[in-house]
């Protein structure tokens, strides 16, 4: 971390980029993304909210671990059967990488995954969900919307999306929102030892039914 890090300020594009892709290469993926790409990109937001980076390095380098996570989950096969879990950001909420991770997790274990990705209306994700009537419907909150903002999205969220699809929500802002989500019982993931728990429930439910 410390030498990917040190090829960012002042920018050099073609040591980092060795870097990461040698870093990644060697080791299993889920051990890479755990013990390099999520720690940089934490690294690279708290760098960028000290100001000691630009806006567009920490751009370029999340875009980096987007494509590495991205290029892992197409390695996957494509399943066809088991549980169905759609995967997204709240409006507003252009953070995406958590949910990524979420979204590889799931289809690591074999589920049927639908990644919306970031800024996703409520709307929109009640509507899929109503066609597509997942087993699960698990949302990234990275960070915590002021209480006004938050909660007229949680009230949305119990009155739009919970009737059609078991909800859960994960993430630093969710956890910060927990009395919220307790409140509309909208089910809080801790972290990823818990989301491991809670899909490996999910996917024997989901097995007994077949």
């Amino acid at each position: 971390l410390r030498e990917l890090l040190s090829t960012l300020n002042p920018l050099n594009r073609v040591i980092f980029e060795k870097r990461l892709n040698g870093a990644v290469a060697v080791v299993p993926f889920e051990e890479a993304l755990h013990g390099i790409l999520l720690p940089l990109q934490e690294q690279v937001g708290q760098l960028w909210h000290d100001a000691q980076i630009d806006v567009a390095i920490e751009h370029y380098v999340t875009k980096h671990i987007q494509q590495k996570i991205f290029s892992a989950m197409n390695q996957l096969p494509v399943a066809e059967f088991g549980a169905k879990v759609v995967v997204a950001c709240p409006p507003g909420e252009e953070h995406d990488i958590a949910a990524l991770t979420v979204a590889y997790r799931c289809r690591v274990r074999g589920c049927r995954v639908y990644y919306l990705g970031a800024n996703v209306p409520v709307t929109s994700l009640a509507n899929l969900c109503g066609k597509v009537e997942p087993d699960l419907t698990i949302m990234s909150f990275p960070l915590a919307l002021s209480d006004d903002q938050a909660t007229e999205l949680v009230q949305a969220l119990a009155d739009e999306v919970s009737p059609v699809s078991n909800l859960a929500v994960g993430g630093h802002g969710a956890i910060a929102m927990r009395h919220l989500f307790v409140k509309s019982s909208i089910k809080i993931v801790e972290d990823f030892a818990d989301l491991d728990s809670k899909l490996d429930r999910l996917i024997r439910q989901s097995s007994s039914r077949e």
